[in-house]
């Protein structure tokens, strides 16, 4: 039986919530490894716009779209809730409403973590409060919640 904090999905499976430090961790790890996979592709791109003789503003917007590409091939690791981030601190993301893995939604899940996320978090710092709302991904810690659905969660307080 886990003593950390047990939750229910909108299904009512009980799940062990991924701690706030593990959960920011992990989304460091896969925001650094996004940059490293953008640089990498930034400098092969620019290699390639380089020798074919590509205009200074073809090579900006691609670098642009590259921008938007990389988080989208990374996150077609991230079908199954778990990048580098997820492997490195135990942490996956899974669908609120039912516990499920983000399947096809993977891509838009670590567009939205690399990209978006960062874009809020600098809009809060700078005073723009924060959205209201239940995300529709939470990330679990993935042994705690196997423990707690294999031994069983007491919905109810014993005396």
């Amino acid at each position: 039986m886990s003593n950390h904090r047990v939750l229910t999905f909108g299904d009512g499976t009980p799940f062990v919530p991924a701690g706030g430090w593990a959960a920011l961790f992990a989304w460091l790890v896969d925001f650094l490894a996004f940059l490293v996979l953008f640089a990498i592709g930034a400098v092969v791109f620019l290699g390639i716009g380089d020798a074919m003789a590509l205009a200074d503003g073809a090579l900006a917007i691609g670098v642009l779209v590259l921008l938007f590409v990389t988080p989208l091939v990374y996150g077609l690791w991230f079908g199954g809730g778990r990048c580098f981030g997820g492997l490195w601190t135990g942490t996956r993301l899974v669908r609120q409403r039912d516990g499920r893995r983000l399947g096809a939604r993977g891509p838009w899940a670590m567009l939205t973590r690399t990209i978006l996320f960062p874009l809020v978090l600098v809009a809060a710092i700078a005073g723009g409060g924060i959205i209201p709302g239940t995300p529709p991904h939470v990330s679990i810690d993935v042994r705690r919640t196997r423990d707690v659905q294999v031994n069983g969660y007491p919905l109810t307080p014993r005396t």
